[in-house]
């Protein structure tokens, strides 16, 4: 708390020694002022959204927990997590790759992350949903048999979030010092046992913050699969509302079930970085 020095005259003590300033908090009323500004104006919005009878909150109340759209956010959860698993488990290998010693190795992991970097998410879902056109068959099946909409959107953002979780798991290596690397070398480990038992336990303090904001970021960022016909929880509420043209009510639905499950994405993130900044100066 920033303090300053009254100017009021102070009572000297009985005792005759010398005046010492009093000592008062320093002011801050622009500060509060704003601060009653900005409550004053949240305040109205959140009473203009609450007695807006357009948004028909009866209407959002009544489809909140319906069967589609829960069946919808199940897919939408379920995607996200093997999404995730699986991006980060590929992301992991071109990690290690790009940072061998073999150039080739090195090479394709770059070709890679620059690749699927430099496509929008959504042409790349859209080639993968028509690779039948290049490919009518795989393995002796036909293509549109066994790569049908779920299947063309978990290839297509596995592969997509490969590319990034690449970049946050050689960041995180990366900042592992190097010392730790050569004490672990020096105990006779060998490449395969450091990375997992020395560097990925030191390297997850720096990967976890950016790794839970990809988990929030592919939970919202699924909602595009609904263009390829995927039953999640953006598509569920579109097929009701195309049916019921209720359309500002059923996108609420979608909306609020979004920022509950990014809430609690959100308390977990902070628990699980805190887990693994312990130990770490202005860790809380």
């Amino acid at each position: 708390m920033s303090l300053t020095l009254s100017e009021s005259p102070s009572i000297a003590p009985e005792d005759g020694t010398p005046d010492t300033p009093r000592i008062v908090p320093l002011r801050r009323t622009g500060q509060r002022a704003a601060a009653v500004v900005v409550l004053v104006l949240l305040g109205l919005v959140l009473t203009s959204v609450a007695r807006n009878d357009a948004f028909q909150w009866g209407v959002v109340a009544d489809y909140f927990a319906t069967t589609a759209v829960l069946r919808g956010l199940w897919l939408t959860l379920w995607l996200t997590a093997a999404v995730m698993a699986l991006g980060f488990a590929l992301g992991t290998l071109l990690a290690v790759m790009r940072l061998s010693a073999n150039p080739v190795l090195r090479a394709v992991s770059w070709g890679y992350v620059w690749l699927f970097r430099s496509t929008p998410i959504l042409v790349q879902l859209l080639f993968w949903f028509n690779i039948g056109a290049l490919y009518p068959q795989i393995l002796g099946v036909r293509t549109v048999d066994l790569m049908g909409p779920v299947t063309v959107a978990v290839v297509g953002l596995t592969l997509h979030e490969a590319a990034y979780a690449a970049e946050v798991v050689r960041g995180g290596i990366l900042s592992v010092e190097r010392g730790q690397i050569e004490a672990a070398q020096s105990l006779g480990l060998g490449p395969w046992r450091r990375l997992r038992r020395i560097v990925l336990p030191q390297a997850m303090r720096s990967i976890v913050p950016p790794a839970g904001n990809m988990l929030i970021g592919t939970l919202k960022g699924t909602s595009i699969v609904s263009i390829i016909a995927v039953n999640d929880l953006l598509y569920s509420v579109q097929l009701v509302y195309h049916r019921t043209y209720q359309v500002v009510p059923l996108l609420l639905v979608a909306t609020l079930w979004y920022v509950v499950v990014t809430s609690l994405l959100s308390i977990g993130q902070y628990y699980v970085e805190r887990y693994y900044a312990r130990g770490q100066a202005g860790a809380r």
